[in-house]
């Protein structure tokens, strides 16, 4: 495998959240050692066979308590594949649930203790999602309809129009009374993804086309992540949390909380609990990341997909960033 552009010491590790995932994600990486023994932790943790769990079908696959584990697996699956072929991280960073794997690679938990909590935050959040589509999450006017995206709490993206320009109107509407109404991932400087109610998201996406948005467009999400409409979600969560030990970072590790570097363990198991609830900046993040790079010269988006590498591009940033979530992936690390 080549790299050869690349000092192998001097890339950051982006890693990918929900969403990203795909049926046969990681199984290329199987005959490597070390991620054999990845699966069988996982599986031995999630009590379940996670390469037959990989091979699942794309709806089986959304089903948060299935993507979580299932991608975080993948996630760690792509570091240790790196591992492999030398690469170490000088930074880590990881988008919602890609965060887990960027604490395990920078120190601070280990994998058995991320599998353990990934299992218990996919638990408490596809629970909350399930309430929340249960009672519609607000006073929808369609109880007898059947589920679909439009008339059920969940996320939307907002085209065209600057994030900073998104929130402030987010909050201007939420201080003149529209409710239920968030700002949850902070994703470029052309897109920022809402969270909401579906009677709140439905006002939204009225008032943001009639304030220049391009487009609004509904995700298909299981509920309203990152923001306070799962707070259920993070107290069922707290306890188990509470229970692992974070480590001071080994190398530096970025936070989606606050889109800066974390200073310490106990700040890491903070931002876990916070994150939640909270918005993901990755706007932010991908600055941090940059003003730090001491040399850094490459991203890695280690894991599947290439979403994150098409952000990084949106940053204007001028370091390259490659994707690294197959075997060939990793071959062409450094080819333009």
């Amino acid at each position: 495998m080549s790299g050869r552009l690349v000092k192998k010491d001097r890339v950051v590790y982006l890693f990918p959240g929900q969403g990203a995932q795909y049926t046969g994600m990681a199984l290329d990486f199987l005959p490597f050692g070390s991620v054999k023994m990845l699966f069988d932790l996982a599986s031995d943790i999630c009590e379940r066979d996670m390469r037959s769990l990989l091979e699942s079908d794309a709806e089986t696959l959304k089903r948060t308590d299935v993507s979580q584990p299932a991608l975080t697996l993948a996630n760690l699956a792509a570091a240790a594949a790196l591992a492999e072929q030398a690469y170490s991280p000088a930074a880590c960073a990881g988008f919602s649930l890609g965060e887990y794997a960027a604490m395990v690679c920078a120190g601070v938990i280990s994998a058995e203790d991320c599998f353990r909590l990934v299992r218990a935050r996919a638990e408490a959040m596809q629970k909350s999602a399930d309430r929340l589509r249960k009672d519609g999450g607000d006073s929808s006017p369609y109880p007898a309809r059947p589920p679909d995206m439009a008339v059920l709490p969940g996320m939307a993206a907002v085209i065209g129009l600057p994030p900073e320009r998104v929130e402030a109107l987010v909050a201007e509407w939420s201080a003149a009374g529209l409710k239920d109404l968030y700002a949850a991932n902070i994703n470029s400087p052309r897109q920022l993804v809402l969270s909401g109610t579906a009677a709140a998201l439905a006002e939204a996406e009225t008032r943001f086309k009639e304030a220049g948005a391009r487009r609004v467009i509904r995700l298909q999400v299981a509920g309203p992540f990152h923001s306070p409409l799962i707070a259920d979600a993070a107290e069922a969560f707290r306890p188990v949390l509470e229970a692992v030990e974070f480590k001071d970072p080994a190398v530096p590790l970025y936070s989606n909380v606050t889109g800066k570097r974390v200073s310490s363990g106990a700040e890491a198991k903070k931002l876990a609990l916070a994150q939640i609830t909270s918005p993901v900046r990755w706007v932010d993040e991908e600055a941090a990341i940059a003003a730090d790079n001491n040399g850094i010269e490459a991203c890695l988006e280690a894991g599947p997909g290439k979403v994150l590498q098409g952000l990084w591009k949106d940053s204007g940033s001028g370091i390259p960033c490659y994707a690294a979530g197959t075997i060939e992936d990793i071959a062409k690390i450094g080819e333009d």
